[in-house]
């Protein structure tokens, strides 16, 4: 698939099942990732591979987390958040290494980050697996970031989730003329 074509047709996949991308294609998409823009080339980025057993723990972690963020949540919604980690046979941790710069903000190197794991999405895609970007309060959980090895200042910019389509997504032929306008000053 070349560049554009898995531009204008990569869409996020939600039912993922086995195979999740193997070593050299998820070299490939790492090796897309680190491409993102960087502004003085900080590499702010970190990518954690959750496969396998490890989706047991990291799960374990979601629902730890969400007890302490809510001591009233009842078993249902604690399984479901344990079980997040289960819907794909793949899940990527983003995480943005927030430094300290003169000319780079905090922003900035969050949005590279960003960028790292949309190139990651968008070879994911182009080499046929399916995949969805999910955030929510794990994202931004201190219990999260802390069990996953990131420092108070980093921030969790997503969860990938990777695996193969169950079925081929539907794309729509939205246009981008509602988002786009010439400017003029």
């Amino acid at each position: 698939m070349n560049a554009i074509e898995a531009l204008v047709t990569r869409k996020s996949v939600a039912r993922l099942t086995e195979p999740a991308p193997g070593s050299e294609d998820l070299e490939i998409m790492m090796k897309a990732a680190i491409r993102a823009p960087d502004h003085c080339r900080l590499r702010p980025w970190r990518f954690l591979v959750v496969e396998g057993a490890a989706r047991e723990k990291l799960g374990e972690i979601f629902m730890e987390a969400l007890k302490l963020r809510d001591p009233e949540a009842g078993d249902p919604l604690l399984q479901k958040e344990k079980n997040k980690p289960l819907r794909a046979p793949m899940v990527i941790v983003v995480i943005a290494k927030v430094e300290e710069h003169p000319k780079v903000p905090a922003v900035e190197q969050i949005l590279s980050a960003g960028a790292a794991a949309q190139n990651m999405m968008l070879a994911a895609h182009a080499l046929g697996y399916g995949g969805i970007w999910r955030s929510g309060k794990p994202c931004f959980d201190p219990n999260v970031k802390r069990a996953l090895g990131a420092r108070e200042v980093d921030q969790i910019v997503g969860f990938l989730y990777l695996g193969t389509a169950e079925r081929p997504p539907i794309l729509s032929d939205e246009s981008p003329d509602e988002y786009v306008e010439m400017w003029n000053g």
